[in-house]
């Protein structure tokens, strides 16, 4: 071979190594990142190409598939009682994407998860098209709708969890306002686009699209006081529920001239615990918050979840209790205020362990996730999350959170022929209280062999209430009712 030709041969053999070096580099290392690629559009195709498994609630699906029109996606996402499942779902849009469940779990109901390998083999072999898997959620729908329903009939906005003391799960989570994810679950720009628009915090300032059980966060007000209360059981400064605490009253807030005022006439003075939390005296839960110290009172509240996201899958806000505070501010953040801010999730917590005798399970959705052809895949195990308090102290809590239901502010939480435990909270809310504050009712409910199936926490925003009107007990304690009748019957 003459010196052009040999050079010719070796030029268009390293073209040849270039080009496989690349091809090869495009199909294992960039494979994923091009699969991925928002610009992808035949990857969105195949998306939509078949119908997606089912988020199921007590047996039944929540959700559907639904031929899309004019679309070169062929099916979109439906909803069943969309709004009162939207904080659960979230939502899976053709031009907006997923959250939530319909995010996390999104592998398993496309079809697209690894644990289907095996199932997505054979149906290729035998020419089935691949199908998604279903999402098997803990919830219970009535709890849901007694939840849901409860905070419609208000009017305003809020939120309400229950919870299984005893496992964790979750048994309702709902948000109002909310939203129907069908409504913009295409991708037309004159129905999906407007009706997103549409659901905005710009266009719509009550944020319908905000997930209030998970993802926002209040000043819990008096609920928090039976995190207060914990936290003095726990460390002995007061161990009788029924003896004299040195609680005078007025007190002044050390540190300061500043009286620490409590709500009317009110027996606080040296209170019992039990009067103290039956009556909700501020100086009493005040004082031991500031004697017991912030790094204490910080301790508490991070045993019950504070200070910490949680996932249930889907990621709900740290709750706050500030670290560095002086005596007076640990005072006042140690009855709900100053800096402490709580979701619905997190007080819910709070009450499902004191009723599960001072153990904190960790608060979980999804029960089990499944095959097309419902073989289980992978399901949770309950775990525990931690242990604020002894069983002993648990049950004295619960002696003193029952006879605020019994006696005190949560009268409204009543339920015939079963022991209920309360707190009820009416939150500040606003520059120097300027606003209508938030209404609060954090419970559990008992069965006759002693268990809880329910602890449920409420909160209630009305704006436009009368200002003296709202209490925790008025408006979130008829809802707790609600929903623990719910569960209570749904067990029968």
């Amino acid at each position: 071979m003459n010196k052009p030709l040999r050079r010719i041969a070796i030029f268009c053999g390293l073209l040849v190594l270039a080009l496989l070096i690349r091809d090869n580099w495009i199909q294992y290392v960039q494979a994923d990142e091009l699969r991925t690629d928002k610009n992808n559009r035949r990857v969105t195709i195949e998306r939509y190409a078949s119908p997606r498994g089912n988020i199921i609630v007590g047996g039944e699906p929540i959700t559907g598939s639904a031929e899309s029109s004019g679309s070169d996606f062929k099916f979109k996402r439906t909803y069943k009682d969309g709004a009162m499942w939207a904080p659960v779902t979230g939502y899976a849009s053709q031009a907006f994407g997923a959250t939530q469940l319909e995010s996390i779990e999104d592998g398993i109901l496309t079809g697209n998860d690894d644990r289907l390998f095996f199932r997505n083999t054979l149906d290729m072999l035998t020419g089935k098209k691949q199908q998604g898997g279903n999402v098997v959620t803990t919830l219970n729908a009535a709890a849901q709708k007694a939840a849901y329903n409860g905070l419609k009939q208000q009017g305003g906005k809020g939120a309400v969890v229950a919870l299984e003391p005893s496992t964790g799960k979750i048994l309702a989570l709902a948000s109002y306002p909310s939203y129907d994810p069908s409504s913009f679950a295409g991708n037309s720009t004159t129905t999906d686009t407007e009706a997103w628009q549409k659901l905005q915090k710009k266009a719509n300032p009550n944020d319908p699209m905000l997930n209030r059980a998970l993802r926002e966060t209040y000043p819990p007000g008096s609920t928090f006081k039976v995190v207060t209360a914990a936290a003095a059981l726990e460390d002995g400064i007061y161990s009788d529920p029924d003896g004299k605490t040195d609680s005078p009253d007025p007190w002044i807030m050390k540190g300061t001239t500043t009286k620490l005022p409590n709500e009317g006439n009110i027996p606080c003075k040296n209170a019992t615990l039990r009067v103290a939390l039956q009556y909700s005296c501020n100086t009493v839960f005040g004082k031991i918050g500031s004697d017991l110290g912030n790094e204490k009172m910080l301790d508490m509240a991070k045993k019950f979840g504070f200070d910490e996201e949680q996932f249930t899958p889907v990621r709900a806000n740290a709750s706050v209790f500030s670290d560095n505070m002086n005596p007076s501010q640990t005072a006042l953040s140690s009855i709900g205020q100053f800096n402490t801010a709580a979701t619905p999730l997190q007080m819910a917590m709070v009450a499902s362990a004191v009723a599960n005798d001072g153990k904190l399970m960790k608060p979980y959705m999804v029960d089990e996730l499944q095959s097309p052809g419902l073989d289980p895949i992978a399901k949770t195990e309950p775990a525990e999350l931690s242990q604020p308090l002894s069983a002993e102290n648990a049950q004295k809590l619960q002696s003193m959170m029952e006879t605020v239901v019994d006696k005190g502010t949560g009268a409204n939480a009543k339920i015939d022929g079963v022991k209920v435990g309360g707190k009820t909270g009416t939150a500040q809310h606003g520059v120097d209280n300027s606003e209508n504050p938030y209404a609060w009712f954090i419970s559990y409910a008992k069965g006759d062999d002693d268990s809880s199936p329910v602890a449920v926490a409420v909160v209630v925003e009305d704006d436009d209430a009368v200002r003296d009107d709202i209490s925790g007990g008025g408006l979130a304690a008829p809802i707790a009712r609600n929903v623990m009748e719910a569960v209570i019957d749904s067990k029968k």
